[in-house]
């Protein structure tokens, strides 16, 4: 078939991509930047495969698509964001741009569509997420096309924010989960979607609205204990019980840190539960579905199980070494005694007139590294810089005042482990959490 696809450069996209190319499909792939997305692809280009530039944000009318949707078979359409961010909202990207999308196919006569939407765009949506969902689904349903929305609960797949989110919850020593993580999920694995994807485009029966999901609910706890099991970690899950007030506060800070895992719907939608009737999905993909506790296959667990730890433990080291530097600069401009300040730079060699041009300097330099610790903007060149001033020191107090090395206290062979863990940070940085060649 000649397929038209969008979302392809996407986590869950590019998985049902690679499928559809290893069925023997022709995918045309609309993106904003065909360039980026086939770099970021990391394949041999294939010649079934076209990438067409398109910005899904500004195809707001049929007339848009009616180009792309030339000589197509059918269209699947994966386009999807959690978050809002700047000018793409839920209302653009799942509602307005995929209706004009289903009302080409309409009049293009393009007759099999696909929509990915999610578990709980229904009746009982209340997000905003869910709701611009819906809307799109109500839409194409409501067409003269052969027409399938598939539901998906969380997704689970190496490279996925969910997977990397809740691999990194199940790792920690103390996990804490809202109302103690009796919330009900489904979870599902990515492969299975794509499978399920391939199966509906060859014809397959399924109802209008399919629930995809996996075999059976869990609780989120008792889904974080499987992942934490199959990442190879034996030791119990301990979960902190986060009251349901103050887990809300906490997601409503999302507004001003975006880092968080959670913001205010994505907690409302999992408070809401995220489950669905398994059987369906069996006879649409033949077999049931893979079962978390097979979601990590045993030559990756221990890979990824550092992975996630990681995901965890190098952001705690970030924070204590910014919080080193900052704590320095701060002792620095007159916590401690600025008489023996002076002192040890006299010691130093430093000559009387540029003391205090040196000893505040130094300390404005100190505040200044600990504060771009926590920029994520040219990090490597921070740490960089954080131990060329570290060796700096180290050399010049050697060399005037040697006897340091052998003070009881080790301010200078404190350096050495300070020195590898920035070494630590400067080589893992921005490294991509990802298994795929």
């Amino acid at each position: 078939m000649k397929i038209l696809m969008t979302g392809a450069s996407g986590f869950l996209g590019s998985h049902i991509l690679d499928r559809l190319l290893a069925d023997g499909h022709t995918v045309r792939a609309v993106v904003r930047d065909p360039q980026r997305a086939a770099a970021r692809r990391g394949r041999a280009a294939a010649a079934s495969l076209e990438w067409m530039r398109l910005d899904f944000a500004q195809a707001l009318t049929p007339d848009d698509w009616l180009p792309a949707l030339r000589d197509m078979d059918a269209v699947v359409n994966a386009v999807g964001i959690l978050r809002e961010q700047g000018g793409q909202t839920f209302d653009l990207l799942h509602r307005q741009a995929p209706c004009a999308l289903f009302a080409a196919c309409a009049a293009s006569g393009v007759k099999r569509v696909l929509q990915i939407s999610a578990l709980g765009a229904d009746a009982a949506a209340r997000s905003r997420y869910h709701l611009s969902k819906r809307a799109a689904d109500d839409f194409l349903l409501s067409l003269p096309l052969q027409a399938t929305v598939l539901q998906p609960s969380l997704v689970y797949g190496e490279e996925g924010v969910s997977a990397r989110l809740f691999g990194t919850l199940a790792s920690l020593p103390l996990v804490p989960l809202p109302g103690g993580g009796r919330q009900r999920v489904q979870p599902v694995h990515v492969d299975d979607v794509a499978e399920a994807v391939r199966r509906l485009l060859e014809g397959v029966p399924a109802p209008a609205r399919l629930e995809v999901v996996g075999p059976r609910p869990l609780g989120l706890r008792d889904y974080l204990a499987i992942l934490r099991r199959a990442l190879g970690n034996s030791r119990r899950l301990r979960v902190l019980a986060v009251p349901a007030p103050l887990a809300r506060r906490g997601a409503g800070l999302a507004s001003v840190w975006p880092a968080l895992p959670l913001d205010g719907e994505t907690l409302a939608m999992l408070e809401r539960g995220n489950t669905g009737d398994a059987a369906t999905f069996t006879r649409v993909l033949g077999r049931p579905p893979r079962p978390p506790e097979e979601f990590v296959p045993p030559a990756l667990a221990r890979p990824l199980g550092m992975a996630v730890r990681l995901g965890w433990l190098l952001p705690a080291l970030r924070t204590s070494i910014g919080a080193v530097w900052i704590f320095t600069g701060i002792v620095s401009l007159g916590v401690y005694p600025v008489a023996n300040s002076l002192e040890l730079l006299a010691r130093s060699g430093v000559p009387p007139r540029l003391q205090l041009i040196a000893l505040y300097g130094a300390a404005v330099l100190d505040l200044v590294l600990g504060l771009l610790t926590f920029i994520r903007r040219r990090r490597r060149l921070v740490w960089a810089l954080q131990a060329a001033l570290i060796l700096g020191y180290t050399a010049i107090l050697s060399l005037k005042l040697p006897e340091f090395w052998l003070h009881p206290y080790g301010p200078l062979s404190k350096n050495l482990p300070m020195l590898a863990a920035i070494w630590l940070l400067y080589e893992m940085e921005e490294k991509a959490w990802t298994t795929r060649p």
